[in-house]
């Protein structure tokens, strides 16, 4: 299993639905349980989550990842 499916799953199992997709060699964050994600880091066309190697993927910064993730889903706790 990649990292990447690894992250997706593990997110899933306490109720966290994440949509990424990709412009080689970047992986971006598209949406948080069905909100879209307007930030951008490391990169101009959305939030980078990972970077595509030739061997595996690297996550960028878990802790501002999940700053993230906190900050989408307090949000939707709001309504």
């Amino acid at each position: 299993m990649t990292t990447i499916n690894s992250f997706i799953n593990r997110l899933k199992k306490i109720g966290i639905e994440v949509e990424l997709f990709g412009n080689y060699p970047w992986v971006y964050l598209d949406k948080i349980n069905n909100k879209k994600v307007t930030e951008t880091f490391e990169g101009n066309h959305g939030f980078t989550v990972f970077f595509m190697g030739i061997k595996k993927e690297k996550i960028t910064d878990i802790k501002h990842i999940f700053e993230i993730i906190r900050k989408y889903i307090s949000n939707e706790n709001i309504k």
